[in-house]
């Protein structure tokens, strides 16, 4: 057994290794080249969301939270100030480009590499955005159904 605990931990660290180098690996375009970029934290909760909890989803019995069935329903229960805070950040993605334009993200740029960069911005955003989310619900209804499994063989 606790062998096991030392195996998911080591895979649980690889796991948030392979995670913050996919956030640097896509924020570091846009860092490199957007003076202010005012969607820095929303975009790396999103991708954290999107991979952390579509990895749950499909590997949870392989997880540290596995047999832990308070947890799971705490993490359940905290799916849905997630889900309304994702929903808030896109929400704010889209309301601060249509109320400042897509010039005060990316207006320091040559002209030729704002469309572009705003397009990959507005890609990056929707897809981590959007995957977060349906994730998020996934991982909910993942975890409920778990420990229903578990409750029901009576292993708790």
């Amino acid at each position: 057994m606790e062998q096991n605990k030392g195996l998911f931990l080591k895979l649980e660290l690889i796991w948030w290794l392979f995670t913050l180098i996919l956030v640097a690996g896509v924020l570091y375009p846009i860092l490199s080249k957007v003076n202010s970029y005012p969607f820095l934290l929303i975009n790396i909760v999103f991708i954290i969301v999107f991979v952390t909890f579509t990895r749950y989803v499909f590997l949870l019995k392989h997880t540290f939270i596995a047999k832990k069935q308070i947890l799971k329903i705490v993490l359940m229960i905290l799916c849905l100030p997630i889900t309304l805070y994702l929903i808030n950040g896109i929400n704010f993605f889209q309301t601060y480009v249509d109320e400042q334009g897509v010039e005060s993200v990316v207006g320091n740029l040559p002209f030729n590499q704002q469309e572009s960069m705003m397009s990959y911005i507005r890609s990056l955003l929707i897809f981590f955005g959007v995957g977060g989310i349906v994730a998020t619900v996934a991982f909910a209804i993942r975890l409920m159904v778990s420990v229903w499994k578990l409750k029901n063989r009576g292993e708790v």
